[in-house]
């Protein structure tokens, strides 16, 4: 009979695997796998971790292992049950079994045990010690210091805990200071060097379109890309405005922009939801959450007003330029108490973004943790862009407006 792990094991490691999906040599502590989508960061993190829990070929160097992904839903369906998961990689009778209960993976064959954990619950990981650890998406972690910080006070099993972080990179302060940490292995991997296991239609309509941009050096190149030319925001601006928890709020609102189209190629629906603290020159807004998402008019009405029930907020903020009375009854049919103010873009977006802007530069809006996509958008506008629509950026303006540059205005009206 084959052995099914052998045969597996020589497959990847003499057939399939990539020199740049090898662990490095070296006494790391942390291997920084930095890659574009699609390039195969999954399978070398997931590949690492079967090696280190045993095998028919290999005996178990690792029984105690933290799987942390930015959420314990991204943990279970890419890390655990994905395509290039630990479970679709693993022989027949070697292949782990979910404990969905206890959100954790067991391989029976060796002992070892595989906990889950959200970068959305940092203290979760408390109480816990390991001997090996696999982070996904670091860069999109939302409490992303207060969970590297609790992984790394639970590394320390064994006689050398290690860990892998594979992520498509960020700019963030995080990311900066670990991949120059000198206990730090850092290997870079592009999305067209996975190109045999991706489809060619995604290089030639969709990779094609962010050849030659800052978009595309991070996403496809795997580049940690600081600031772009011209970019209202900056990442030194987000990184100073984050935090992990906003105080007592005196008003809190959703503000929502609608997609002008519709149908599969339609823009997102951005919605974001935040809230200010304190008035006149001492206000300080804080961004709470980012709901946006693609759907059709319904769809995207029932996620604005389940954030506005979430958040208590006080009203929602619906841009009408486009079809303004159909995203008014769309909502009301949603629900008729929901306070619901429409605003009218009479200059254009990034006009409308310079004072928002000028808030972060003065230190006067906050993120409550990290919300990537939003943030990807602001750090990449520059200004009027054809063909893209920054719809988290357009509804974050309209939010931060209405807390704090429409009450200033208000109030010059009334002294006039």
């Amino acid at each position: 009979m084959r052995n099914d792990s052998l045969f597996g094991q020589f497959v990847w490691e003499v057939l399939e695997r990539r020199d740049d999906q090898i662990p490095p040599p070296g006494d790391w502590t942390t291997w920084l796998l930095l890659g574009g989508r699609g390039a195969g960061k999954t399978r070398a993190g997931a590949e690492w971790i079967r090696r280190l829990v045993g095998s028919a070929c290999h005996p178990a160097l690792a029984r105690a292992v933290a799987l942390v992904a930015e959420s314990y839903a991204d943990a279970r369906e890419i890390m655990i049950e994905g395509p290039s998961g630990l479970i679709a990689i693993a022989p027949a009778h070697e292949r782990p079994v979910y404990e969905a209960s206890r959100r954790r993976l067991v391989w029976e064959h060796s002992g070892a045990v595989a906990h889950c954990f959200s970068a959305e619950d940092p203290d979760g990981i408390r109480g816990f010690q390991f001997d090996a650890a696999w982070g996904d998406e670091l860069c999109k972690w939302r409490y992303a210091e207060e969970t590297w910080s609790n992984l790394q006070l639970a590394l320390r099993l064994g006689e050398r805990p290690r860990q892998v972080m594979t992520t498509t990179p960020r700019p963030t302060s995080l990311l900066k200071r670990l991949a120059s940490a000198p206990t730090t292995a850092l290997s870079r991997v592009s999305t067209y060097d996975n190109a045999d296991n991706l489809s060619p239609a995604f290089f030639s309509e969709i990779a094609a379109q962010y050849e030659g941009t800052a978009l595309g050096r991070q996403e496809l190149w795997g580049e940690i890309v600081d600031d772009i030319e011209g970019a209202l925001w900056t990442w030194g601006m987000i990184e100073a405005a984050r935090i992990s928890l906003a105080p007592d709020l005196a008003r809190v609102v959703v503000a929502v922009d609608p997609p002008a189209t519709s149908g599969p190629d339609a823009d997102e629906c951005g919605i974001i939801v935040a809230g200010r603290a304190g008035e006149g020159e001492d206000a300080v807004a804080y961004v709470l959450a980012d709901w946006s998402l693609k759907a059709g008019p319904r769809a995207w009405a029932e996620r604005a007003i389940a954030a506005y029930a979430e958040f208590a907020a006080d009203r929602i903020v619906v841009e009408v330029n486009q079809g303004g009375e159909m995203a008014r009854a769309v909502l009301a049919q949603v629900d008729a108490s929901a306070p619901v103010r429409g605003v009218h873009a009479t200059r254009g977006k990034r006009l409308r973004a310079e004072p928002v802007a000028a808030l972060y530069e003065r230190g006067r809006v906050r993120h409550v943790g990290a919300f990537p996509k939003l943030e990807d958008q602001m750090t990449h506008f520059a200004g009027e862009g054809p063909g893209k629509s920054p719809d988290r950026l357009d509804a974050l303006v309209w939010a931060i407006s209405e807390l704090m540059l429409r009450q200033r205005s208000v109030a010059r009206i009334r002294r006039a």
